[in-house]
């Protein structure tokens, strides 16, 4: 395993700070970090965070960004935007990610830029596994893109790059508490793809990754955040229904497929064992923790 504990995070900035944000920045705070949040609203920050409200797409004021101290690291967790005023192609990152930039009073030491793996939804209509398909993507593979969003998401990556040095971490289907929506939809019976190939990984284990790249004294420039079990999505609602005790839910027709199959073996060595391994660890969890 990767020695993820020889970096003191230090001072850290949580540039967007939703549910994944919040959680490790309570992770930071417990080992004694400081953590400073930024985001538009800050109601219902954590107290232990210092909390400064903006919206990125325009400048910081010059009173909140003259207050501005050093950060030892920043963590980027923007989702792209869409719609009018969120800058080119509407994306948010343009206007966000130069404007952080131009407000930092020093260039920090560590910056991760959270991204997705819808990065490469231009593969879904390839073969993946056997002995004729093709390998799981890596983080070696290019993007390829079909929509707005995905290449909001590449450009966002690469001016986190060139502005800050960032780490870009590509995270799969994010699950967990309160992310629930394939639980509510197995429960009422809706119909889904089940041959769509799916990669996914538990809100826990995206934290504790992030938090090893923190740490990390050289962490890799590009990580895939994915469990280690790719799956078609016909097993995870079988397994669901199984638990809940109810019908399977009806495949859609046409029945689509697609979708990728990821490789997480990069971020697997920086974290080693999985406290949710794979789908059914995390999904009979939040069950439990319902019940």
């Amino acid at each position: 395993m990767t020695d993820a504990g020889g970096r003191r995070p230090g001072r850290t900035l949580l540039v967007g700070c939703g549910a994944l944000a919040t959680a490790l920045g309570e992770r930071l705070v417990a080992d004694g970090n400081e953590v400073t949040a930024i985001r538009r609203d800050a109601a219902g920050l954590p107290s232990t965070f210092a909390a400064m409200e903006a919206d990125l797409r325009h400048p910081l004021p010059t009173a909140l960004a003259q207050g501005l101290p050093s950060f030892e690291s920043v963590v980027i967790t923007l989702p792209p935007g869409t719609g009018p005023g969120t800058g080119p192609e509407g994306s948010i990152y343009p206007a966000a990610l130069a404007h952080v930039a131009a407000s930092l009073p020093a260039r920090p030491e560590r910056v991760l830029f959270v991204s997705s793996t819808r990065v490469f939804e231009g593969y879904a209509s390839e073969t993946f596994g056997g002995a004729d398909g093709r390998a799981p993507l890596t983080e070696r593979d290019e993007p390829r893109l079909t929509g707005e969003r995905g290449e909001a998401l590449v450009d966002g990556e690469r001016r986190a790059v060139d502005l800050l040095g960032a780490v870009v971490v590509r995270p799969a289907g994010i699950y967990g508490p309160g992310r629930d929506s394939l639980i509510r939809r197995v429960r009422e019976g809706a119909a889904v793809d089940h041959e769509r190939r799916t990669n996914r990984i538990h809100e826990h284990d995206l934290v504790r990754l992030l938090e090893a790249l923190l740490r990390a004294d050289a962490p890799p420039a590009l990580v895939h955040a994915v469990d280690h079990e790719p799956v078609r999505l016909g097993d995870v609602v079988a397994h669901l229904a199984e638990r809940l005790g109810v019908a399977v839910p009806p495949h859609t027709t046409p029945e689509v497929g697609g979708g990728t199959v990821l490789d997480g073996a990069r971020a697997h060595t920086l974290l080693g064992d999985l406290v949710y391994p794979t789908f059914r660890e995390g999904y009979d969890a939040m069950l439990a923790s319902a019940s």
